[in-house]
Order: structure tokens, then C-alpha cells, then sequence
């Protein structure tokens, strides 16, 4: 009798097991949980309190015509860059995959070179290239000269840190849009061909279609990137929008502060950015299940 009592016990005790973890778990999450409210909140009440950050001077320059010039200047830069770097990316990746070694062989060295050396120094090299090449021409090869162009009245330096920053762009975009491309299904381009596609129609009806959604989630994220890298054009006194908090806080010493509003300022352009990516993903992955979805490296794993 007192082992059957035993044994009918043994499946109430294994039963009670899971609800003992998880109830630790559950108090487990909670302790994490506070201690992150309570260090965010230490945190934030910080900021608030510290005198030393000036945030009346943050709300004096938050909205200041020279802030709102260079903030408009980084926008450009970055559509102009990414546009850049997606056009001339793309026809880099497809010359990447072609059968003609010539242009594989010229893509694969654009993109050696541009991943291969600093984009600083990529830009100062622009912003002095007449150093170098004082006129740009246009002719036949070993041969007359048709046209020919000041170097400095061509290159200014808004379309030296743009060529730099939609330059070098270009070179990750290539290895994003080829990893795309690539990873549609052979099989898929085969029933293509069985059908009588011709290659043009294989990339838009096919491979365009099912590469977009694999591409989005990383151009997004490079987008934000350039959001940020536009900073660099500091090095070649372009005012945008870091260069111009820097001219403010050249003339009243208020450093902090005014790199609080630059902060405000980027972080708002990546929230908006980060919203319209997530919506953007949700678009063109309608239809295809989350299990299927492939991945590409980040711009940091591609360096």
C-alpha cells in the first residue's frame, strides 16, 4: 500500500517541476527587469539634474538657422550619397557575377580598392585632388584633347565629400545587392530559362523581385550609417550639421550642449530612418514566410 501511495505521488512531483522553474524564471525576469528601470531611470534623472549640461542653451540652439542650414545639408548628403551608392552599387554587382572577366575582374578591384583604404582619406583626397591633377580632360587617349576643366571649379568641395561618401558607398552596396542576387534559388532561374526568358526579364520578373527582400533589411541599416558618416565631411569644412554646432560652440565655448543638439538631431533623422525601413521591410516581404527569410553580413562584417 505504501508504494502504490508512492508511486501515484512521483507523477504529481514531476508535474509540479516546470511550474516551479517557470515561476522562477518569471521572478528571474523581474529582478532583471527593475534593475534595468532603476539604472535607466538613475540615469536619466542625471541628465535632467546636471546644471553643467546646459539644456537651456540646448533648447536656444535646438531650432538655430545655422543648425537647421547644416541639418539640411546632412539629409542631402546622405539621399545623394546612398543614391549614388545603390546605382553605381548595383551595376558593380552585376558586373560582379557576369561571364565577361573583364568587367568581373574591373569590379572586383573598385571594390579591393574602395573597401580596402579609409573613407577619410578617400575624401581628403578629393577635397586636394587638384594638388595632383590640376585640369580634368576629355580626349582620345595618347591623343588631342576635346575639353578640359579646372580641377578645383569642377571638384568643389560639396562634390568632394559627396563623391567620397557615394564612392565608397558603392562598394559595400555591390556586395550587398550580389549576396542578394545570388541567394535566389538556381533552380528558379532554370525554369526561367526553360520558359524562354531572356536574362532582362530573369532579373526583373525573378530575381529583382525575390533579391529586394533580402536586400532592404541591410541597405536600411547603411543608410543609417551614411546618416552618421556624413560627420566626416568635417575634415573638408562642409557646414553640416556636426561642423555647424561646431562653429556655435567656436564662438561661445559651449561645447556640450551644442553637441547635445547635434545628438537630438541625428538621433530623430535615425528614428525616422529606422520607421520607414521596418515599414519598407514589411512591404516587400508580404508573402513569404519568416522561415524563409535569408539574412545578409552588415557593413561591419563586410569590412
Amino acid at each position: 500500500m505504501t508504494d502504490m501511495t508512492a508511486a501515484l505521488r512521483q507523477p504529481e512531483a514531476r508535474l509540479g517541476e516546470p511550474v516551479n522553474a517557470r515561476t522562477r524564471w518569471r521572478t528571474g525576469q523581474l529582478l532583471v527587469a527593475v534593475v534595468v528601470l532603476v539604472i535607466g531611470a538613475q540615469i536619466v534623472w542625471g541628465l535632467i539634474t546636471n546644471r553643467r549640461l546646459r539644456w537651456d542653451v540646448v533648447g536656444q540652439y535646438l531650432f538655430s538657422s545655422t543648425i537647421l542650414d547644416g541639418l539640411g545639408l546632412t539629409i542631402v548628403l546622405t539621399v545623394a550619397s546612398m543614391a549614388i551608392g545603390i546605382v553605381l552599387g548595383s551595376l558593380l554587382a552585376l558586373m560582379r557575377i557576369s561571364s565577361n572577366p573583364v568587367l568581373a575582374r574591373a569590379s572586383q578591384l573598385y571594390i579591393w580598392f574602395f573597401r580596402g583604404t579609409p573613407l577619410l582619406v578617400q575624401m581628403l583626397f578629393w577635397a586636394f585632388a587638384s594638388a595632383a591633377f590640376p585640369t580634368v580632360s576629355l580626349g582620345i587617349p595618347f591623343g588631342p584633347v576635346f575639353v578640359s576643366w579646372d580641377t578645383n571649379t569642377l571638384i568643389s568641395l560639396f562634390a568632394a565629400g559627396l563623391l567620397a561618401l557615394g564612392l565608397n558607398e558603392a562598394a559595400y552596396v555591390a556586395e550587398i545587392v550580389r549576396a542578394g542576387i545570388m541567394s535566389v534559388d538556381p533552380g528558379q532561374l532554370e525554369a526561367g530559362q526553360a520558359l524562354g526568358m531572356t536574362r532582362r526579364k530573369l532579373m526583373s520578373r525573378i530575381v529583382a523581385r525575390q533579391a529586394m527582400r533580402i536586400v532592404i533589411p541591410p541597405l536600411g541599416n547603411a543608410t543609417i550609417l551614411m546618416l552618421k558618416t556624413t560627420s566626416l565631411v568635417f575634415t573638408i569644412a562642409l557646414p553640416e550639421l556636426l561642423t555647424s554646432a561646431k562653429i556655435i560652440y567656436g564662438n561661445n565655448f559651449q561645447q556640450i550642449p551644442l553637441l547635445i543638439v547635434a545628438s537630438i538631431w541625428y538621433l530623430a533623422l535615425t528614428t525616422v530612418l529606422t520607421f520607414l525601413q521596418s515599414r519598407l521591410e514589411k512591404r516587400v516581404g508580404r508573402g513569404f514566410s519568416r522561415s524563409s527569410r535569408k539574412t545578409l553580413p552588415t557593413r561591419e562584417e563586410l569590412v
